[in-house]
C-alpha cells in the first residue's frame, strides 16, 4: 500500500504546502505590517480584494488564476512569451493557488498580532536611539510571534486541504499534480474507498493536531494574560 503511488501525494502535498505558506508568510507579514501602521485612500477596498479568497468558491479562485495566468492570460501570456514559464497544469500552478487561497488566513493572523503589540514599547526605543527596522526585529516581531505562527499553521493546513482552484487552474495530473486532496476525490470515483479511507485519515490528523495546538495555545496566552 505504501509504495510510490502512495507516497507520491503525500511528498507533493507537503511541498507545495511548505512552499505556499512560506511565500504566504513574508507576503502575509509585509502587508499586514504596512497596512496596520498606514492609513491611505482606498486601505478598505484593498483589504477586501486581499480578504476575497477567504469567502469565494475555490472554483472561482481557479477560474480567476486561469483568467490572470493562463496561456493566453494578462500575465501569463506574458510569462510564457518572454520568460517561456508556463504555470497552468503544473505543480507550480497547485503552488499558485494554495497561495492565493491561504494568503488571507495568514495576513489576518499577522495584523491582529500587530495591532496587540503596544505601540509605547516601540516608541520608547525609537526615543532611545533605535532604528525603525530595529525596532523591528528586536521588538514588534518578537512580540507579535505567537500570532505570527498560529497564522503559519493555519497556512499551512489550509493549503494542504486546497482543492477546487488546484483542480480548475493545476488539473489532475498524476505524478505531476496529484495533491492528497485530489488523490482523494479520484480515488473516490474509481471506487478505491480503501485508499481514499487513508488519505482521509491522514488529513483528519493533520487538521485535528492543527486545531489542538492553536486551543491548546489561546489557553495558555489567555492564563498568561
Amino acid at each position: 500500500m505504501f509504495d510510490q503511488t502512495f507516497l507520491q501525494p503525500f511528498f507533493l502535498s507537503f511541498k507545495i504546502a511548505s512552499i505556499a505558506t512560506l511565500i504566504d508568510f513574508i507576503v502575509g507579514t509585509i502587508m499586514a505590517r504596512i497596512l496596520s501602521i498606514r492609513q491611505f485612500p482606498g486601505k478598505s477596498i484593498v483589504e477586501s480584494i486581499i480578504l476575497l479568497p477567504l469567502i469565494l468558491p475555490p472554483t472561482v479562485v481557479g477560474f480567476g488564476l486561469l483568467w490572470l495566468f493562463g496561456k493566453k492570460g494578462l500575465i501569463g501570456e506574458f510569462l510564457d512569451q518572454v520568460l517561456h514559464i508556463q504555470l497552468v497544469f503544473t505543480w507550480w500552478g497547485a503552488v499558485l493557488a494554495a497561495i492565493v487561497v491561504a494568503f488571507p488566513l495568514m495576513y489576518q493572523s499577522a495584523q491582529a498580532a500587530f495591532y496587540r503589540v503596544d505601540p509605547k514599547l516601540e516608541q520608547a526605543a525609537k526615543i532611545l536611539g533605535a532604528s525603525n527596522w530595529k525596532v523591528f526585529l528586536t521588538i514588534t516581531l518578537p512580540l507579535a510571534w505567537p500570532g505570527l505562527l498560529a497564522g503559519i499553521i493555519l497556512t499551512f493546513a489550509r493549503a494542504l486541504g486546497e482543492f477546487g482552484a488546484t483542480l480548475m487552474f493545476a488539473g489532475f495530473i498524476p505524478g505531476k499534480t496529484e495533491t492528497i486532496p485530489l488523490a482523494i476525490y479520484f480515488a473516490v470515483e474509481r471506487g478505491d474507498m480503501k485508499l481514499a479511507g487513508l488519505w482521509v485519515i491522514i488529513m483528519v490528523l493533520v487538521g485535528f493536531s492543527s486545531v489542538l495546538w492553536l486551543n491548546w495555545w489561546s489557553r495558555k496566552k489567555m492564563n498568561l494574560s
